[in-house]
């Protein structure tokens, strides 16, 4: 699964893409000071959106926290559960990876494939996130589901993406159902990644 992602926007345009969806961010730890990063993994912290008293916050918070045998949690099967309104969160990205085996038997490496939108250079995987999850501190995992088309020949799930048109209703509490769902056939690009 989906262990790690790409974010090379940086956070002035994810500003703008939200205030042009009309939802204006508030920085309960101030605006985070971030790099365009072309690999984010478990464990690290990375700018997501989330319902806060006050409207939707952008916070830089851990990716994963462990489970019940220690192994981090890092993506959730969202199939058959519900996610309350509070529980949900919004992981900005423009790329994701997955990994398949080496075409070479002898070779070490996997093949690593990148995965982007071909609706919008930004979206959003649709997530959870806990409070004091991870050694105290609040924590977030990606909602996967059966794979689109686009994918399936690389993996059995997908993460759940969003585009940006579908990130208020995530945020608002709207029915699960309706949104996390595979993607559609010729929405996601696929690129090896040498």
């Amino acid at each position: 699964m989906c262990n790690e992602y790409r974010n090379r926007k940086s956070v002035r345009r994810l500003i703008d893409q939200c205030n042009a969806l009309n939802m204006p961010l508030r920085y309960p730890g101030g605006i985070p000071n971030t790099e365009p990063s072309d690999s984010i993994r478990i464990t690290d912290r990375a700018p997501i959106l989330r319902n806060g008293q006050d409207g939707v916050w952008l916070e830089m918070v851990r990716w994963s926290w462990p489970g019940a045998k220690g192994a981090p949690v890092f993506n959730f099967r969202s199939e058959k559960r519900r996610f309350d309104k509070a529980q949900r969160c919004l992981i900005p990205a423009d790329g994701f990876y997955e990994f398949t085996p080496a075409k070479d038997a002898k070779a070490k490496r996997k093949e690593k494939w990148l995965f982007t939108s071909t609706h919008s250079e930004l979206f959003a995987i649709a997530g959870m996130w806990r409070a004091n999850a991870a050694n105290g501190e609040d924590a977030w995992t990606m909602l996967t589901c059966d794979p689109g088309p686009d994918i399936a020949p690389y993996h059995d799930r997908q993460v759940v993406v969003l585009e940006p048109e579908r990130w208020t209703a995530w945020l608002s509490g709207a029915d699960e159902k309706e949104l996390l769902l595979p993607s559609d056939a010729g929405s996601i690009a696929v690129e090896h990644v040498a």
